[in-house]
């Protein structure tokens, strides 16, 4: 294991690992061919997976000698959030902010990722992460399945993905899934589960034809997961709503019961099946479960809370670092290896909110989360951290060195001037720092709240057209419910369509460089990581090379599928 460092000496330790992780391979890159085709038509699963595995193996993934992986997805994590949260992140530790860096960008390895889904230039977190865990584009709106229609259940069937958290599963590693969001949420979901359409996190939601077609809510496809090998040993998150039947009161919410209308209590059937492990669902039986070789925590009916609310007591939630660190010890005791998902998962929420302070807090607890795992993996891991979208988030005008991030700009608007002052716009007024294109910060009057700035939470469904903007100079826009302004009115901001960034280090993190489709994050991975590329070449779906090529049908990886 690693031992813990000073943050003085984290990146010392990163640069030491670049020089290792970014050599040239010892070997030429293996060439895979990739046919021409013409755009998006004639885009399938099989050209979409052989595609991504010829611009891996380009860059030199197969060189890649990992025993361990752990991707960290900060959903909605735009390239603007990142650089904004570096700058909060630097100003609370005394800092003018600029120079700071946030814990994965000290990594040796970088790269765009391009986000689009197959129907759509702006995503979703379902179609972006499916492509992320199986090396495949997808609609927007899936989980878990190849291109086709949100609503066909039975046209996906036949679609199904398997995702890279499956196949280690059948490679005998452990593995672990850990999020801020519900576990059945889009990001978290895409690792085990297949639906066409996010939204049928439980049997309620999902629709009689559906169900008569052939199609299962996601929140059962977690535990129907470990017939790849023993299903994820680590689950944390929210959402025991989506796991609990009607029936059954909430253990800590006196007011909320399960969602099930099927009478399953899966929570249940989870301790069956796991008759040595843990089921915790605040942060005292938490740090009891330490020893535990397997852990479910829902923490939450719904969504965690955001890291700036959470009860900190024992009877409250851990925050993302804890679960981190939890979730590596525990799965690092298996000598063949682990595979692990960590989602950062309200940064997204909070910039649909039109939320800068909780996105850019969330993002910064996300940096604390990677800094542990670095401090705590052990050494032969591949650490990635990307994004699976952006947002709208702008960072503009030309504030002074050190302005506040959350703040309103000083200057006169234009890079000259005396900046001591506010910048006014052309009616006089000051502006932030920040703000966003769209979303609820809109300041004219809506049927929540009245016109002026907003404040958090606004999901109002109606905007009258605003008259000018208000007056910021005695307000406080670095406040936490603070809502920065948005141009267009809308009850969520949406998603950005730019690319995101990767970062990454450790064995076969040089393969991460250039400008990439989002898919290949998936072909990185398996082959840089020799016990996921070996059992793909077991069953025949790797070229003479050793490259893994060909399509994987999940059936065929399954325990009691014919080898």
């Amino acid at each position: 294991m690693r031992h813990a460092v000073p943050a003085a000496s984290l990146l010392s330790t990163l640069l030491l690992a670049a020089c290792a992780s970014s050599a040239p391979a010892p070997v030429a890159a293996p060439t895979v061919q990739v046919p021409t085709i013409q755009h998006p038509d004639q885009e399938t699963p099989q050209w979409w997976y052989r595609s991504g595995a010829a611009r891996a193996a380009a860059n030199g993934a197969m060189g890649g000698k990992a025993k361990n992986v752990i991707l960290f997805l900060g959903d909605g994590m735009s390239l603007t959030t990142v650089a904004a949260a570096r700058i909060l992140d630097g100003q609370r530790k005394g800092g003018p902010g600029e120079e700071n860096y946030l814990s994965w960008e000290q990594f040796p390895a970088t790269a765009f990722s391009k986000t689009y889904n197959t129907d759509s230039q702006t995503p979703d977190s379902a179609g972006t992460m499916t492509a992320i865990t199986t090396g495949v584009k997808t609609h927007m709106g899936a989980i878990g399945v190849s291109a086709g229609t949100r609503d066909n259940c039975a046209d996906s069937l036949g679609k199904g993905l398997l995702s890279w958290l499956q196949l280690a599963d059948s490679a005998g590693m452990a593995t672990g899934i850990v999020t801020t969001t519900r576990i059945t949420h889009a990001t978290p979901a895409a690792t085990y589960a297949h639906s066409p359409e996010r939204n049928w996190e439980n049997d309620a939601d999902l629709p009689e034809s559906a169900r008569a077609a052939g199609c299962r809510d996601i929140a059962q496809q977690l535990l129907s997961t470990a017939r790849f090998g023993r299903g994820p040993l680590v689950v944390m998150g929210g959402g025991r709503s989506e796991f609990m039947p009607v029936s059954e009161r909430d253990p800590e919410y006196d007011d909320k019961v399960g969602l099930r209308l099927d009478g399953r209590d899966l929570i249940a059937e989870w301790k069956q099946a796991h008759p040595q492990g843990a089921y915790v669902w605040n942060e005292a039986q938490l740090q009891a479960a330490a020893r535990a070789p397997a852990v479910l925590a829902l923490f939450e009916s719904d969504h965690m809370q955001y890291e700036h609310d959470r009860n900190r007591g024992a009877q409250g939630e851990p925050s993302l670092t804890e679960m981190t660190r939890t979730a590596i010890r525990t799965l690092s005791r298996d000598p063949n290896g682990f595979v692990l998902m960590i989602e950062g998962g309200r940064i997204d929420h909070a910039n649909h909110a039109g939320n800068a302070f909780r996105a850019l807090d969330e993002t910064v607890s996300l940096s604390d989360a990677v800094r542990t795992a670095v401090e705590t993996a052990p050494a032969d891991t591949l650490i990635i951290v990307t994004a699976d979208h952006s947002h709208t988030l702008n960072f503009v005008g030309y504030p002074v060195r050190g302005n506040p991030i959350l703040g309103k700009v000083r200057g006169l608007g234009g890079e000259d001037g005396d900046r001591s002052q506010y910048a006014r716009d052309l009616t006089g007024l000051p502006y932030t720092t920040l703000s966003y294109a769209n979303g609820p910060g809109n300041t004219g009057a809506s049927n929540a709240q009245p016109a002026g700035p907003k404040h958090f939470n606004h999901e109002p469904s109606s905007f009258e057209p605003k008259e000018g903007r208000p007056d910021l100079t005695q307000v406080d826009t670095a406040a936490p419910d603070y809502l920065q302004e948005s141009l267009v009115p809308l009850k969520s901001e949406t998603h950005g369509g730019e690319d995101v960034g990767i970062w990454a280090t450790g064995p076969g993190s040089a393969a991460f460089r250039g400008t990439l489709e989002e898919n290949v994050i998936y072909h990185v991975i398996v082959q840089a990581t020799p016990k996921l590329r070996q059992r793909l070449c077991s069953l025949d779906t790797c070229d003479a090379a050793g490259v893994p090529v060909e399509l994987p049908q999940p059936q065929r990886f399954e325990r009691n599928a014919a080898q």
